[in-house]
């Protein structure tokens, strides 16, 4: 039985919250998204659900648990990963809390195939993550929003994500599937690069154990905005062990102005898989939290953005071999300026107000290598250990070199190393504990009230 779930044909594969002036009144929770995890059971099939009618299929996901920081941020009702499990800039104090989404996702969705003819049929797929913690819908700019102006010690947990309020701020596709000829959706895809570092990390995109699943920043060719696409068009193949996909986004959107596209290939054979993505992003965003400053002068929802033209290329692999696994990989970054700079005053994602911008924040290229790596192993059919490491690397990008903690700009490196025990009691029902460790230095320390955190956590998960 594998241990890792390979993507499916047409996968396109990281509440209510109360109304504040200036913003918008955020919906019910109601859609669908794939799972896509490096987990030891299998997908369930339509056929097997008793919550698929006429080839549309209800799923779901509700993970919950208590994780502790040694030096943490409080809860946040809003951003999914919900506590700072990684080392953060305003990661202050020990915290004990309620803890969301430990090992994947919590989420709602639908998806569906209707056949056309007898080799092309209609496909969607609609997903909602939310908040188990809070009921609402996952909207991490939201959660920056809260922290705008305040010192770092008085902020609570927060970061960037493309999960920012929206209905469906899973994936939101549509298209056609056909055997011979693959798949072709439209709309609100994953990446490519987040469909294999979900297949490739050996925690499966994990935000209590894996630095990848939680940050996104690998997910989205440097800017976890950018991990799904608005308003893009994806294809995917696969015949006889050999797959391939592009992925191509027009953009000038609000919320993603610069066009993007990624192009991957891969294979597998015998236990063996092994895919390469190349990827480019003109204009991506990051969002971040107003200054005092800014604060004092901007609208209280709005935010502040970096931009910048990034390109990637990526190398992952994994082997199998009886109850063995191991996963590896590693992706090049490099940030530059952006070619065509923006100006503020506009909507960003999920429509919050960008009111201020920085077009020159990379005086230089910056380069992020980051590479990770990982063993499973399933002692029985229902209880698997996982133990994994990540690292990140990143140039001096200044107009001087720098090699400690001054600037952003002087170089630096990002570690954590996590373990993680998972049992099923059932088929749909699990329990998991484990913990990570991580440190930061360098110009990746540069603000930060301290540079290291022990995070472990114990969490319950269904998924149908």
């Amino acid at each position: 039985m594998s241990l890792c779930l390979r993507n499916v044909p047409f996968q396109s594969a990281l509440c209510a919250a109360p109304f504040r002036p200036g913003t918008r009144r955020n919906l019910l929770p109601i859609g669908i998204g794939a799972l896509l995890t490096c987990a030891p059971i299998a997908t369930i099939s339509a056929a097997d659900s008793a919550l698929t009618w006429n080839g549309i299929t209800l799923y779901g996901a509700f993970d919950i648990g208590v994780s502790y920081q040694s030096h943490g941020a409080p809860l946040s009702q809003d951003w999914m990963v919900g506590v700072q499990y990684l080392i953060d800039k305003k990661g202050d104090k020990s915290v004990t809390s309620v803890a969301p989404n430990g090992l994947s996702q919590s989420k709602i969705g639908l998806r569906g195939k209707e056949a056309l003819t007898d080799d092309l049929s209609f496909v969607f797929d609609v997903e909602a993550g939310f908040d188990p913690q809070s009921g609402n819908l996952a909207d991490a700019l939201a959660s920056l929003t809260h922290n705008n102006g305040k010192p770092l010690a008085n902020q609570t947990s927060a970061g960037d994500s493309s999960r920012a309020g929206q209905l469906f701020n899973g994936v939101a596709v549509a298209g056609l599937s056909s055997p011979m000829w693959g798949t072709a959706t439209l709309g609100r895809n994953n990446t490519l690069l987040l469909d294999n570092i979900l297949k490739y990390d050996p925690m499966g995109g994990s935000y209590a154990f894996s630095v990848i699943g939680l940050s996104g920043v690998v997910a989205g060719m440097g800017d976890t905005e950018d991990a799904r696409l608005d308003g893009s068009l994806k294809y995917l193949y696969s015949a006889e062990g050999f797959h391939a996909g592009v992925l191509y986004q027009p953009g000038k959107t609000d919320s993603s102005p610069g066009k993007a596209w990624q192009g991957n290939v891969g294979f597998e054979y015998e236990g063996f898989s092994v895919d390469g993505i190349y990827g480019h992003k003109d204009d991506a965003i990051a969002a971040a939290s107003l200054s005092a400053a800014q604060a004092a002068t901007a609208p209280h929802d709005s935010l502040v953005g970096t931009i910048s033209d990034n390109t990637s290329y990526t190398l992952a692999g994994s082997y199998k071999a009886g109850p063995w696994k191991v996963c590896l990989g590693y992706e090049h970054i490099k940030y530059e300026n952006p070619s065509n700079p923006l100006e503020a005053g506009f909507s960003g994602l999920g429509g919050y107000l960008v009111s201020f911008t920085n077009n020159a924040a990379f005086p230089k290229p910056k380069v992020l290598q980051a590479s990770w790596g990982g063993l499973k192993y399933l002692i029985t059919p229902d209880f698997d250990i996982t133990a994994a490491i990540y690292h990140y690397d990143q140039n001096s990008y200044g107009l001087k070199h720098c090699s400690d903690t001054s600037a952003a700009t002087c170089s630096g490196n990002y570690n954590a190393y996590s373990a993680m025990a998972d049992y099923r009691l059932s088929k749909r029902f699990d329990v998991y504990g484990g913990v990570m460790y991580s440190k930061v230095a360098g110009g990746q320390a540069s603000g930060y009230l301290h540079d290291s955190n022990v995070s472990p956590m114990v969490g319950m998960r269904l998924r149908f």
